[in-house]
């Protein structure tokens, strides 16, 4: 079953305790950010500390009503330009307000996720399948229908190869 417009809202905002996604990709080709992307690309950078946006206030709520919303990004360096800009423009501020976000470096190393592809997955119960086309440009989100046991165990593996976002920024300055 594929979902949008209403029934994605409604699953992404009626979980129990935890949201949490699997990204993968270098880039994510979303046409609402095409105006932010390009004043990254021209130099202005947002205050992660004194940013506000709709989604900031909700995590901040969630937190506050004892939910996690979470995500771990595999990744390659040298950074694409969309990785640096989702860490600037998103991660950064997103964390501040609360969200878990991990990063999985596989530039040294082997990929322990090699065949996982985007997911989303809430309350450890409904998993929602993320397909986009090569470029990033998502085709459909569609729920999965069969045993979340296998993503429960990629969510495991993917936490526990990765590393906090602030402790990987750090480190990463390309």
């Amino acid at each position: 079953m594929l979902l949008d417009g209403d029934e994605w809202r409604a699953t992404l905002r009626g979980f129990q305790s935890e949201a949490w996604r699997l990204e993968t990709l270098p880039q994510y080709l979303v046409p609402q950010e095409a105006e932010e992307l390009e004043a990254f690309r021209a130099g202005k950078r947002v205050d992660p500390h004194a940013y506000s946006s709709a989604y900031t206030e909700d995590l901040k709520r969630l937190r506050g009503e004892g939910k996690n919303k979470g995500r771990v990004h595999v990744l390659t360096r040298p950074l694409s330009e969309y990785l640096r800009f989702e860490f600037s423009r998103y991660y950064a501020p997103h964390v501040l307000a609360g969200e878990d976000i991990r990063i999985l470096d596989v530039t040294e190393r082997e990929n322990p996720l090699p065949d996982v592809g985007d997911f989303w997955m809430f309350d450890r119960s409904t998993v929602v399948l993320m397909h986009y086309e090569g470029d990033g440009t998502q085709i459909s989100r569609e729920l999965y229908e069969g045993d979340p046991a296998p993503f429960i165990e990629w969510q495991r593996i993917a936490v526990a190869e990765s590393v906090p976002f602030l402790e990987y920024a750090e480190r990463v300055t390309e």
